[in-house]
């Protein structure tokens, strides 16, 4: 028998087994068994269960690189390419959901991944889609001088949270019934157009240690002992405020979430939709960058974890996201945001974007703190250009405060293509 053939069936069967169990549950007998080889021979092939996993979306990634291509192949518009490329990721989603349930649930939210030849593979497949951005810009169909990666990132996130919605949440049949909503939002954003010391309750205290550990040692790592000696206090008071390890992983989001409900609901004295979203947009980057430990413990082992989705401090989160719903459906109302946008879709790319700009901030450690702030400010920007009618546009205070992401997005004297002049303010 081909080495190599033999090879193909384990990560097959891995796929299968991980991608319905997970690394924890799923064991290597299990994989031999449905690879029909014995235990023995996978360990010639992979060093740990680790290692398979972390190989199983290389070759799935490969397979979607090869796919891709083939699909893009002969459109030659921009718009359109972009636009097949959404598709094609959407649909890749749901006919292969264990690889996709094995890459986002498992791979993504573990920090060793990003380590890996197989996180390169995934980085290949993403460059497609950079690729098509900077053939637009090059073409002139995209404005230029945006930051494409942003937009890169901005795309893919909303993407990962259509699969959460679709394969977690069930918010929908089919993730790639959403491309028209989609595409309605990322268009509008490239095309050529314009603290208080406070004293602590234990449970917080708890709550606040538990971060910290969660953070360094991940789920499986931490031991109640630990949390207990960093806060200050016995492992049998922990229990008194969380029945369980998994409990107090996921109290950890539900405090966080009623805490800025609470904080939002006292920010929005503001009285026009898009100050209000602006405002909660740069809200939820402060909230979360200030609490690092949290962000991690949140990203990987919170938001990635099928569990999540089917606990009951999901609906507190649910309770989060529908701010922002709420204000893009205000915003509609009053004839500021367009009637073609779907407020679950945009909430999914407004998430989707933080997640990938904080991931790649905190777990790849790739931008200083003044570039932060200023990928904070263009996100802002292209997400209120995702949303603005024409006529807001006009109005707005992103052309009102001179911002610079559409003085070059114009022409090269700095004035709006397709526009009037920019007045000075």
């Amino acid at each position: 028998m081909d080495p190599n053939n033999k090879r193909q069936r384990i990560l097959e069967a891995a796929e299968e087994v991980f991608g319905a169990k997970g690394l924890q549950a799923a064991s290597i007998a299990e994989i031999a068994r449905k690879a029909e080889v014995t235990d023995s021979v996978i360990y010639q092939y992979f060093k740990s269960k680790e290692d398979l996993l972390f190989s199983v979306p290389m070759a799935g990634s490969l397979e979607a690189i090869r796919q891709a291509e083939e699909a893009l192949q002969g459109i030659r518009d921009p718009a359109s390419l972009l636009s097949r490329m959404v598709w094609f990721h959407l649909r890749y989603d749901e006919v292969h959901p264990d690889y996709s349930r094995v890459l986002l649930f498992e791979c993504r939210s573990h920090p060793g991944f990003y380590k890996t030849s197989s996180y390169d593979v995934v980085r290949k497949y993403a460059g497609i889609m950079l690729r098509i951005l900077e053939d637009g810009v090059k073409k002139g169909v995209f404005r230029e001088q945006v930051d494409m990666r942003l937009v890169r990132d901005i795309i893919f996130g909303t993407l990962d949270f259509e699969y959460l919605g679709f394969s977690a949440a069930r918010e929908t049949e089919e993730a790639s019934s959403d491309l028209e909503n989609i595409m309605a939002l990322v268009l509008p954003m490239i095309s050529q157009r314009p603290a208080l010391e406070v004293t602590l309750d234990k449970g917080t205290t708890i709550l606040l240690a538990a971060e910290k550990v969660f953070a360094e040692k991940g789920f499986n790592g931490t031991k109640m002992s630990d949390v207990a000696m960093l806060a200050g206090v016995s492992e049998g008071t922990v229990y008194e405020y969380f029945e369980s390890k998994e409990d107090l992983l996921l109290s950890i989001p539900a405090r966080r979430f009623q805490t800025y409900i609470e904080q939002q609901a006292h920010a929005f004295v503001i009285k026009t939709p898009l100050r209000k979203l602006r405002r909660l947009i740069r809200n939820h980057f402060s909230l979360y960058l200030v609490n690092r430990d949290f962000l991690k413990v949140f990203l990987l082992q919170v938001q990635l974890s099928s569990r999540f989705y089917a606990s009951p401090v999901y609906e507190t989160y649910r309770r989060y996201f529908s701010l922002i719903e709420d204000i893009i459906e205000e915003g509609k109302s009053a004839g500021v945001f367009r009637q073609d946008v779907e407020p679950r879709v945009f909430r999914n790319m407004f998430f989707g974007t933080f997640s990938h700009m904080a991931i790649r901030w905190s777990i790849l450690g790739k931008a200083a703190a003044t570039d932060m702030m200023s990928e904070i400010d263009q996100a802002t920007d292209l997400l209120s250009l995702a949303v603005l009618t024409d006529e807001a546009l006009e109005e707005s205070e992103i052309i009102g405060r001179g911002s610079s992401l559409l003085v070059k997005g114009g022409d090269r004297k700095g004035n709006l293509v397709g526009r009037r002049k920019r007045t000075k303010s």
